[in-house]
Formats: C-alpha cells, structure tokens, sequence
C-alpha cells in the first residue's frame, strides 16, 4: 500500500514537471515570434498600362488592303492600310468636270457670248435642271423611308444636301445661261471668275480626302488591334486600329487618401511584376489625382468618422523595361505610416 502511494506521488511530479516544461517551450516559442517573425508585407494592386493611338482617317470607303498585322512593330511613316472609295473618286471627276466647265463659263464671259456658247449654257442649264428633279425625287424617297424609321438621319440628311446643292447648281446654271444671253458685264465676269475658284476649291476638297487613301504611322509603336477585316466598309473618322508607343509606359494603382503620405510627385518608388519572376523595378511617380465622389468611403457615424477619398497614382518606369506589357499586374508595397 505504501509503495503505491509513492508511486502515485512520483507520477504526479512528473506530470506537474511536464506541464511546467511544455509551458516553459511555449512562451520561449511565443518570445521568439514577437520578435523574429515579421508579419506578412502589404500591397497595394496595379496595372501596367501604354499609351494607344488610335488610326482613323477622313476617307469613307473599303478596306483594300492592310500591310501589317496585329503584333508587328512599325515605324513613323510607315504605310499600314490601304482604303478605295468609288464614290469620292466619282465626286472628284465630278468636281472636276463643275471646275472645267467653270473655267469654260469664264472664258465665255471675257471673249463675249457666242452662239455656241448660249446654247452650250442653255444645256449645262438643263442638265442642272434634270440633276435637280432627280435630287428631289431621291430625297423624297429618303424622307419617307426616314418616317417609316427604315433609314437613319444621316441618309435622311445626306439625301437633302444633294438636294439642296443640286438647286444650287441648277440656279448657278441659269445664271450663267442668262449671261450668255445678256452680254457680260464687269460684274459678270467677276463672278465667273468666283465661280472658277469655287470649283476649283471643290476639287482641292475631294482630293484631300483621297490623300487619306493611304494610312500611315504617326509614330513608332506596335499594332495592338485591328477592328475591321479586308473588304469591310469603314465610315469618315472610324478606328482602323490602335498603335501602342512602347516607348510610353507607366503604371497605376489607386490608393486611399489615408496612405498618401509619404507619396508624392517626382518621387521613386519600387514596384513588383509577377509576370516577370517578381522582378523589381524602379519608376518614377509623375501624376496624382482625386478620383472623384464616385470613388469615395462615406462615414457612417456622425462624428469619429471622416469621408476618405480614392486617389489614382501613375508612375513611369526610369530605365526601359520591354517585357512590361500593358495589362500585367503590379505590386506596390503600401507605405508605412
């Protein structure tokens, strides 16, 4: 009986050893992680971006032919599409043959009118007249296919232009048909003259929207997209495709206006790409800017609690980084307070 009682007090002081011991690892364990480990680094999320140039012209017409694809680096000047138009090279032989036939108009009025000359105006006259009645006819059609909501404003409104120049035309027409048969006057032929430089000036319209014909790079840069295909219709001022300029790269990330200090214009900074094996690069902070109520945190408590706004940070790389594409993800540690 008495060498169980021992035995029974033997291992209660073990087990009290024990417990003295694992408490003992547990609070050296605990002081070696307050001041060793280190808690886990915050950051803030971005985006690498470029800058995209838009390519569009002022020629309305088809997609002919493109010479470079999605992807190819280009320099400035170098052809990138090739656009015909059927109608604006029409309307260029049209304003040429109005500028002609000005030019003719003038003549007339300084040799004095002949009779081939009266009936030669008599018949530019009704062929503006004809010109006219067909104009009508087509506007016509157009305001009553517009009513009916078949054709948009524009066709409506294209469709009334023509009309309108073609009673132009027609009322130009008989006035120099009735200067052929009136006898020129100085005043007269001061105003075939203008009527020369007019159709002159038409002509000089038309063919710069052909130099259009032609796109070519603004500047240095590679074809990011392409919208259309070849043999698309393309409107007056359409994208044709972006160019972005590799040589303009930056990154943005937004942050509250609580860890804006310790950030400001001109300074560096050290960023993370992912992408790249978490490589760190330097860049350059050059734009800082409040992104509205719309990117704001409201106080919910009347007092304690304070409005904070969201601010957009941009900064360029300081050396070239060309595997930085736009799109990749960014890390920025937050700074501390």
């Amino acid at each position: 009986m008495e060498h169980s009682k021992e035995e029974l007090r033997k291992h209660e002081k073990s087990l009290v050893w024990a417990v003295v011991l694992l408490v003992a690892v547990l609070l050296i364990l605990a002081i070696i992680g307050f001041f060793f480990m280190k808690p886990p680094t915050d950051y803030i999320e971005g985006q690498a971006d470029a800058t995209a140039v838009k390519i569009s012209g002022k020629l309305p017409g088809r997609i002919y032919k493109f010479f470079v694809s999605e992807g190819d680096s280009v320099k400035a000047g170098d052809t990138l599409v090739q656009i015909t138009s059927s109608t604006v090279e029409a309307k260029l032989a049209q304003a040429q043959a109005m500028r002609n036939a000005a030019a003719a108009q003038s003549q007339k009025a300084n040799n004095g009118a002949r009779s081939q000359t009266v009936q030669a105006a008599y018949e530019l006259w009704q062929q503006a007249s004809a010109a006219r009645e067909i104009a009508k006819k087509t506007f016509d059609r157009m305001e009553n296919l517009f009513s009916q909501d078949v054709i948009s404003a524009q066709k409506r409104d294209e469709a009334e232009a023509a009309y309108k120049a073609s009673i132009a035309a027609e009322s130009a027409a008989k006035s120099q048909y009735d200067l052929a048969t009136e006898g020129a006057r100085r005043e007269d032929k001061a105003s075939a003259a203008a009527m020369v430089s007019a159709a002159a000036g038409s002509v000089k319209e038309v063919k710069s929207l052909l130099e259009d014909e032609y796109l070519v790079a603004p500047c240095d840069g590679r074809i990011d997209v392409i919208y259309p295909n070849e043999g698309e219709l393309v409107a007056m001022g359409s994208p044709i495709m972006g160019l972005l300029k590799e040589d303009d790269k930056w990154v943005t990330f937004n942050v509250n206006e609580g860890m804006l200090n310790g950030l400001e214009k001109g300074q560096e900074i050290t960023i993370i790409v992912p992408a790249l094996d978490n490589k760190e690069v330097k860049a350059k902070i050059y734009y800082i800017r409040d992104m509205g109520d719309y990117a704001a945190w409201r106080a919910t408590k009347a007092s304690g609690q304070w409005d904070s706004r969201t601010f957009q940070i941009k900064a360029r790389p300081v050396s070239p980084e060309p595997r930085l594409l736009p799109g990749m993800t960014i890390l920025f540690k937050k700074p501390e307070k």
